[in-house]
């Protein structure tokens, strides 16, 4: 009898010990792989060369508060339920161009001079834009970027792919909605003058309404591409001939 009970204590702490083993080597398991890590260095020192020489300091620092929000969040995010690489990726791409424009309060972006210096061709000329048009692709980023990822987190958490795409582009749609408001109260708090830089409407009274419909055209299309990545790999492959 004190052999079997010493069977099953020796049998009780070899299982413990097995536990704590397991424990400590998942709690050895980085949260944030060397790829990340050099992918979020690279980002954090593109955001801190906008702010080398600022031209707007007080707008881009109105701007760049949604940019340290985003990255504490990204890091929460990242600390308790790790992305994947490519969601991590995409979303620190929509915030390096979010960074980009709020050195240019968004209206003043020289992106004529870019592709004129590169491919000579500047883009207003070319489609006959009256307007500054970079707010149009961080909005239309905006989807592109957060719609896969949202996605694949309602996939990861047992949702269907119908539910998931529908759900991601949703969410895409309240969120774009949801800011405009912001921008919205942002416009009767301040002055008029202030309120036109943070916004940057340029004119537009239609503003708000053209950035949902391009963040949520973009993730619509984004959300399409992840529905028939995810179809194809859940196909089965057929079955091979012999001869």
């Amino acid at each position: 009898m004190p052999r079997r009970s010493s069977l099953g204590l020796s049998s009780l702490l070899a299982a413990r010990a097995g536990e704590a083993a397991v424990d400590g080597y998942s709690a050895q398991v980085p949260t944030f792989p060397l790829a990340y890590r050099w992918t979020l260095g690279v980002v954090l020192i593109m955001v801190a060369a906008t702010w080398w020489r600022p031209l707007y300091p007080a707008e881009q620092a109105m701007h760049h508060s949604l940019t340290v929000l985003g990255l504490a969040a990204l890091v929460l995010v990242q600390r308790r339920r790790p992305l994947p690489y490519p969601s991590f990726l995409l979303i620190l791409i929509f915030l390096v161009l979010h960074s980009v424009a709020a050195r240019w309060i968004y209206s003043f972006v020289p992106y004529d001079d870019w592709t004129d210096l590169l491919f000579g061709v500047r883009l207003n000329e070319l489609f006959g834009w009256q307007r500054n048009n970079f707010d149009r692709l961080v909005h239309l980023s905006y989807g592109l970027c957060f719609g896969p990822v949202l996605f694949a987190r309602f996939r990861e958490a047992g949702r269907s792919v119908r539910w998931a795409a529908l759900a991601a582009v949703d969410v895409v749609l309240s969120t774009s909605a949801a800011y405009e408001l912001f921008e919205w109260a942002i416009a009767l708090t301040l002055a008029p003058g202030a309120a036109e830089a943070y916004n940057g409407q340029q004119g537009d009274m239609w503003d708000a309404q053209k950035d949902i419909l391009l963040a949520t055209g973009g993730a619509v299309v984004a959300v399409a591409i992840a529905v028939a990545i995810a179809s194809r790999r859940g196909r089965p492959s057929p079955a091979r001939s012999g001869p």
